[in-house]
């Protein structure tokens, strides 16, 4: 709880936090903890933009009991923007509330001023072909006195003649459509046929392409794979933060707020499925002709009667359009950690957070779109992809389906890098997993001035073994701070990339000695003591002149400390793994995830994320789980697989290994504290390596 001066903001999904004074509005906040809210209309409470949503209950996680009624009155001007039902739900003008009280606030994406990359492109991978939901054209004869034959009956007819397909049913939404659909295009329909069961959808005449969507549901961030289901490409990658984030940044944060807030489960998955409707519905949104603001003859913005500018579509000339609707997707599959799929679904997450961790379900599920309230066709079965353990879910799975390591003779690690750190290891003899609670501080969160990766944030850090010097690179500016003016980096924070970096290039540099503290008799002018808290030693990344928050960028002395946990619980699982198993090094390290992605191999290595190998033996496989989600879209036979998967990879508890807390200990340390890396020879010097 703050003092009576001051109250404490949270700005999800951005995870910025800090102490503000009472009497500011939301804008002034944001700016002061750097979260960039748009404000077109300069707080004039004239433009809408700076929509945002106050938060109910007892967070927690946080710390923080948040309410409307810590916010000042409300204002007539909100009443433009914001109806009566979003009034309910606690949206307000961020430039019209004040704040009066504690407050965890969500900022929308259309409200924020500074978009989070998230990198969740499709690799190209091998594909077979064989699709749950494939699509027959038939020409009927039309029913006559002599043959007055059902609609249904007839198709299925013709189907089975031409096709092959028996034993057909039809779902009772398409059923409604039948009679109307086959009479449009001279008795010429196709059909949609779900597992060569059952008929999903029809459409009048010859239709060739259609239409699915893989999604990955990850504790912080949500990818989509929109693709053509007959020819296979990947037509559009959209992505957003997942919005359960406000509720905390880990699953036992939002599993401790179901169990503490009365309808918690129920509003964290109506949140989800809302933030899954978008998704999909700005997948469908990009298939259409990009739309402009009309203007009359007079040349002025044509508006609405509740005044707002009338849009219209301007196709590009030459370009063509696939113009679809939601309706138009007839497939979903869907892949999550187990509790993102047990809070979707409504399933109590409670037990899965206390040992010994059993999830509600294991095996896969097909559920009607429309029961889960999915806004694609109505009659489509989404896919939800089986679970391994508590801590070990459907991601997990979808990874394994890619990666397909119980297929080779390689021992593989893979490692798939996120807020919960999942391991597997082994090869087709045997396969283990684990997970390891590497905490939010490796995405950001619980460090001083660790951000998400957005425009501002640091993602590449170099620090001077001389001179202590820094040089870096932030999120939207291709030139680093050496080649810049100082005011034109305009640094926020740190990213997941840049924190990585930043522990590997403080030891390398020595000025984090291998226990992670501070070394003693520091020279440098950028280590110092906190100005408001003498205690705490920080050291400076980023002066205040590069800055767009008007204050130092710092590594403190507890940021380190949390950023050797995280690293710390991967290096024991491996290593704990790998005693299991019997064996005391790998054939190839795959590192998964967006840390895949943008994680510098030697320097993962050098702070002790894995144990020590070749580097050339160590790969990034980018977002494998979203890969997975979208193998199972387009192979069918995959579903089984996944299946298989999941019920054949032994699952261990690390921190039941008699040992846990001792190696845990010892893994803290960079790299580590006894194990030998002999392939840091050259890269780390010999007195930084080998200090005691």
């Amino acid at each position: 709880m703050s003092d009576n001066g001051t109250a404490k903001i949270i700005f999800q999904p951005s995870g910025r936090r800090g102490e503000v004074e009472k009497g500011i509005n939301i804008i002034e906040a944001s700016r002061r903890i750097g979260v960039d809210i748009e404000t077109l209309c300069g707080e004039k409470k004239v433009c809408g933009k700076c929509r945002v949503r106050i938060e109910e209950g007892s967070f927690e996680k946080f710390g923080v009991v948040s309410s409307l009624d810590h916010v000042g009155p409300w204002q007539e001007e909100e009443d433009k923007f914001i109806t009566p039902d979003q009034k309910k739900a606690g949206y307000r003008l961020a430039c019209a509330a004040e704040v009066t009280g504690d407050l965890l606030i969500f900022v929308p994406e259309e409200s924020r001023a500074g978009k989070q990359v998230v990198s969740k492109a499709a690799r190209d991978i091998e594909i077979k072909w064989n699709p749950a939901v494939r699509i027959y054209t038939v020409t009927l004869i039309p029913p006559t006195f002599k043959d007055p034959v059902g609609d249904f009956e007839r198709m299925t007819h013709a189907l089975e003649k031409e096709h092959g397909l028996k034993g057909l049913n039809i779902d009772w939404f398409t059923l409604r459509d039948l009679p109307n659909i086959i009479r449009k295009d001279e008795w010429t329909v196709t059909a949609a046929v779900w597992m060569d069961k059952e008929i999903i959808k029809v459409w009048p005449g010859k239709v060739e392409d259609y239409y699915g969507i893989a999604i990955d549901v990850g504790t912080t961030t949500v990818a989509a794979y929109f693709c053509n289901m007959r020819t296979m490409e990947v037509l559009d990658t959209v992505s957003m933060m997942n919005p359960q984030c406000k509720y905390g940044e880990d699953v036992m944060a939002r599993i401790t707020y179901h169990m503490q807030n009365p309808g918690g489960l129920e509003r964290m998955s109506d949140d989800l499925i809302e933030g899954l409707n978008d998704l999909i519905r700005k997948a469908c949104e990009g298939t259409h002709p990009p739309k402009k603001k009309k203007k009359g003859e007079d040349g002025k913005i044509v508006k609405n009667k509740d005044g707002q500018a009338v849009m219209v579509e301007t196709p590009e000339e030459g370009k063509t359009y696939l113009c679809l609707e939601t309706s138009d997707i007839v497939d979903l599959t869907l892949g999550g950690n187990t509790a993102m799929h047990h809070i979707l679904l409504k399933l109590d997450p409670q037990y899965v957070g206390l040992a010994p961790f059993p999830p509600v379900i294991h095996r896969s599920l097909d559920i009607r779109a429309r029961d889960l309230g999915i806004n694609i066709n109505r009659s489509s079965n989404i896919f939800i992809m089986p679970n391994e353990a508590g801590f070990v879910g459907a991601d997990n799975v979808c990874v394994l389906v890619t990666e397909k390591p119980h297929m080779s003779e390689e021992l593989q690690l893979i490692i798939d890098i996120g807020t919960n750190g999942e391991l597997v290891l082994g090869n087709r003899d045997k396969l283990i997993s684990s997970s390891c609670a590497t905490g939010p501080a490796l995405e950001g969160a619980q460090l001083a001035f660790g951000m998400r990766a957005a425009p501002g944030a640091i993602e590449r850090i170099k620090i001077d073994p001389e001179t202590h010097e820094v040089d870096y690179k932030v999120i939207g500016r291709e030139a680093w701070l050496k080649y810049s003016k100082p005011e034109e980096m305009k640094t926020k924070g740190i990213c997941g990339s840049g924190i990585l970096d930043v522990l590997a290039e403080l030891y390398l540099s020595g000025v984090v000695a291998k226990s992670g503290r501070f070394s003693k008799n520091q020279k440098s002018n950028r280590f110092r003591k906190n100005p408001d808290n003498p205690r705490q030693k920080e050291f400076i990344i980023a002066w205040a002149n590069e800055t767009s928050i008007g204050k130092d960028v710092v590594i403190t002395q507890k940021d380190i400390r949390q950023i050797q946990l995280g690293k710390g619980a991967l290096y024991t699982g491996c290593k704990l793994m790998m005693r299991r198993m019997g064996i005391d090094k790998v054939d190839k390290i795959k590192i998964a995830g967006a840390f895949g992605t943008h994680v510098a191999k030697d320097k993962a290595l050098i702070m002790g994320l894995f144990p020590d190998c070749d580097l050339e033996d160590v790969m990034s496989v980018g977002n494998a789980a979203g890969d997975g989600a979208r193998v199972v879209l387009l192979d069918r036979d995959m579903r089984d697989e996944a299946n298989w998967i999941s019920r054949n990879v032994e699952y261990i508890e690390l921190t039941v290994e008699k040992d846990f807390e001792q190696e845990f200990m010892e893994s803290m340390q960079i790299p580590h504290m006894k194990d030998d890396f002999p392939h840091l020879e050259g890269l780390v010097p010999e007195e930084i390596l080998h200090q005691k």
